[in-house]
């Protein structure tokens, strides 16, 4: 576990089985966002993601619909996509099989929900050559700690040849073991580091 993550919750052991880890880590995020100093660091994060954006050029870009306490990614899209002529698709899940896809988005509210209940939409399926990645945690090695349904890493490890960026707050650093479905991400971001595994 992070140095960070001791800090804000030192009684927290430093491994724990994936559902209990993630429920820690959604707690620790939920707390530490409450602080002053989280606006401040959205505000870089949100700089990273869009610095990183103008360096990959992107000609499709999958987002997602941000749950509750993770970056909303689509605000890079104000700074980065201002007049640019930009493909974006939003993840679909069906429960059925545990996939994914990618649709293609008009950059609207969406207009529609999954079958996991996430706002999504009705386009044409895609495959976007950059695709942002939230993450519950994070491990230095480029591995994600997701809710636990799998639907990002079955959808990487059948597109291996799409850039995926993770992005994360610092606090959520952990340890975790990894397990054979576990697609390493291209490069994680938090508020202060682009890791590069």
């Amino acid at each position: 576990m992070s140095a960070v993550s001791q800090l804000l919750n030192p009684d927290a052991p430093a491994s724990l089985e994936r559902p209990a880890l993630r429920k820690h880590l959604i707690e620790l995020r939920r707390g530490w966002l409450a602080q002053p100093e989280a606006q401040a660091a959205q505000a870089r994060l949100l700089r990273q993601v869009t610095e990183l954006l103008r360096e990959l050029e992107p000609q499709c870009l999958g987002l997602y619909s941000p749950l509750d306490g993770e970056f909303d990614a689509q605000l890079a899209l104000q700074a980065f996509a201002a007049g640019e002529a930009l493909a974006l698709a939003l993840p679909f899940a069906f429960r059925e099989g545990r996939r994914m896809d990618y649709r293609r988005w008009d950059g609207r509210a969406p207009a529609a929900k999954d079958e996991c209940g996430i706002p999504s939409c009705n386009g044409a399926v895609v495959v976007p050559d950059v695709v942002l990645v939230p993450c519950v945690g994070f491990t230095r090695e480029g591995y994600r700690l997701g809710y636990g349904g799998g639907y990002f890493d079955c959808w990487l490890a059948a597109h291996p040849g799409v850039t995926s960026v993770g992005l994360a707050w610092n606090c959520c650093e952990a340890d975790f073991a990894i397990e054979p479905h576990d697609q390493a991400l291209t490069l994680l971001l938090t508020e202060t580091d682009v890791i590069a595994p």
